[in-house]
Parts: structure tokens; C-alpha cells; sequence
């Protein structure tokens, strides 16, 4: 799909696989409402300001084919068309679309997560690109990872790691993050880790009481010096990851808090219609005027009962 190249020789393969992925995802899991969340401009800097590495050089490598552009400047350059132009698509359907100036998409999604699921106590489901939404899954909240086609509940992240979800931001404190650029603790890994702390699969464990058990254990393996040594380290890096506590402003709050309260916007077929033959999108969805109404007539539906619902009480 990525390769996908229009009649005038324009990538639009990113563009046309996302809004299929969009479908199909709301035909499989049938949500009542949608949010489509982007890092805002200057997203890292919130983070980088605790660690200046963070998610340093991270686009340096290619992540399409090297047979498809001339150079990672062009790469990039039809990665920036293609999510500019998927934002005109976006304004013609019946979906939320966020992106706030200086945060990242993470503490949007976090955010709203944990509101919708609380206070309007619905079932969210995030369908993230990375892992770091595991830490946020409870009996309301589910990750769903496409590449897997796997729904991660409370008993699939304990299978698949050995801890419960709510353990998950320490465990991944504790070993890092490469993708991110946060270092971990040398010598403990994946395998091992359990093995050093086996109360990690089965309480609740904080940072405080890993370096409690560090005070205790540390002349029985220098893990748990190095731990204690780079007590600082892990205290702002556990900062960094913690989707529990985004790093999000009151008048960030107040802003997404209204938008929850917000109308869907309308859904404008001809306008997507034309965006979707102006781009030579072909066939990349079949029978595109059928799955335009039937995708997204039902989050129509159901968020004009919600309004009239309100407007009645």
C-alpha cells in the first residue's frame, strides 16, 4: 500500500491505506465515537525538556523502500503532503480530529482515554503505532495493535509480558525505551527481569518500592547497585513514560473537555468524493460511494441520539 503511486506520479499510498485502516477498524469495532489524534507542532519539547535525547534522531531512518525516492528529503516531503492532504479527508467525515501545539498525540489519547472511560463510562479502545498505551489497560480501556490483529486486555499483556498492565510504565523504566532514546538500566533485560523482580507480576510496584528492594538486595547483584545509582536517571525517565499523568495544561483539559461536548461534524460525501478522485485513489477502496455511507452513517446515527437525548433531559 505504501507504494502506491497515483496517475501524476504523486504518493498517495499512506494516504489511501489510512483511510481504509479508518474503515475497517470502525466496521470491526463499531465505535460510537472517533478521535484521530496528531502530535501538535513542537510535540517533544515538554519531554525534551527533562531529557534533551528524547526521540533524537528518530526519522533519520527510512521506514518505506529505498527503491521508491530519490532521497530521505523526498520521503519525508510526501509524508508531509500525504498527512496534510489526509486532514481535508478527515474534515468531510464524522470523526473528531485533535492536535494541539507542543504536546504529543500520547497525551491527548491519554487523556481522552481516561475521561470518556471514567466519567462518561465508556469502553475506549486506542489503536496506537508503538506499545507505551499498555500501561493505560484496565476493564474499560483496550489496545488494539493492527500489525498483530490482537486486542490487548489486562490477561493478554500479563500472558504476553508476565505483569499486569498497571505495572507496565516501571517495567519499561526500568529496561527503556531504544525507539524513544531512553536508557535503561545495563544488564537487566526482558528475560531477566522478572527473575530480579518477581513482584512485578504480582503487585502493584512503584519506583520507591524498586529502590527499596535495591536497599535490600544490592550486594546480591550489581543490578541493583547500577539501580540505586541511577536513582535521578530513572525517577525522570519514569516522567517521561508515564501516560497515567499526561503532560497536558488546564487549558489544554478545558479545550479537549469541550471538544468531547462538541457535534460530531457532518459528514460531506461529495467533498471527500472529489478529494478522492482528484487523488487517483483508484480502487483502494472498493466501491468507495457504498462505503462512505455505510461506515460512517452509523457515528451519525447514534451521536444525534446522544444530542437528542440531552436536549430532552
Amino acid at each position: 500500500m505504501l507504494k502506491f503511486i497515483n496517475g501524476e506520479g504523486i504518493h498517495v499510498g499512506g494516504l489511501g491505506g489510512f483511510l481504509r485502516s479508518l474503515g475497517f477498524l470502525i466496521n470491526h469495532i463499531n465505535p460510537t465515537s472517533v478521535y484521530v489524534v496528531f502530535d501538535g507542532v513542537g510535540s517533544t519539547v515538554n519531554r525534551r525538556n527533562l531529557l534533551p535525547e528524547y526521540k533524537e534522531n528518530r526519522n533519520i531512518s527510512r521506514i518505506t523502500n529505498w527503491d521508491m525516492f530519490d532521497s530521505l528529503e523526498d520521503e519525508n516531503e510526501a509524508k508531509v503532503n500525504q498527512i496534510t492532504r489526509l486532514i481535508h479527508y478527515l474534515k468531510c467525515l464524522p470523526v473528531k480530529t485533535i492536535s494541539i501545539d507542543k504536546l504529543e498525540a500520547d497525551d491527548i489519547i491519554a487523556y481522552l482515554s481516561k475521561k470518556l472511560s471514567t466519567d462518561y463510562d465508556s469502553k475506549v479502545f486506542i489503536v496506537p503505532s508503538d506499545k507505551d498505551f499498555i500501561q493505560l489497560v484496565n476493564d474499560k480501556i483496550i489496545v488494539y495493535r493492527p500489525v498483530e490483529k490482537e486486542y490487548y486486555t489486562h490477561d493478554i499483556v500479563k500472558e504476553k509480558f508476565g505483569i499486569p498492565p498497571f505495572n507496565f510504565t516501571v517495567y519499561k523504566t526500568l529496561l527503556g525505551d531504544s525507539s524513544d532514546k531512553v536508557k535503561g538500566i545495563k544488564g537487566l533485560g526482558d528475560k531477566g527481569i522478572l527473575k530480579k523482580f518477581p513482584e512485578l507480576a504480582e503487585r502493584i510496584l512503584t519506583l520507591d518500592n524498586v529502590f527499596d528492594i535495591c536497599k535490600h538486595k544490592m550486594k546480591e547483584h550489581i543490578v541493583y547497585s547500577r539501580i540505586l545509582f541511577e536513582e535521578a536517571n530513572l525517577r525522570r525517565n519514569y516522567k517521561v513514560m508515564d501516560l497515567h499523568n499526561p503532560m497536558i495544561s488546564e487549558k489544554e483539559i478545558d479545550y479537549l473537555n469541550q471538544e468531547i461536548e462538541n457535534h460530531v461534524p457532518k459528514l460531506e460525501s461529495p467533498a471527500f468524493l472529489k478529494y478522492y478522485h482528484e487523488d487517483g485513489l483508484g480502487h483502494i477502496v472498493k466501491n468507495v460511494d457504498y462505503w462512505i455511507q455505510s461506515t460512517f452513517n452509523k457515528l451519525i446515527s447514534y451521536n444525534k441520539e446522544l444530542y437528542d437525548t440531552k436536549i430532552n433531559q
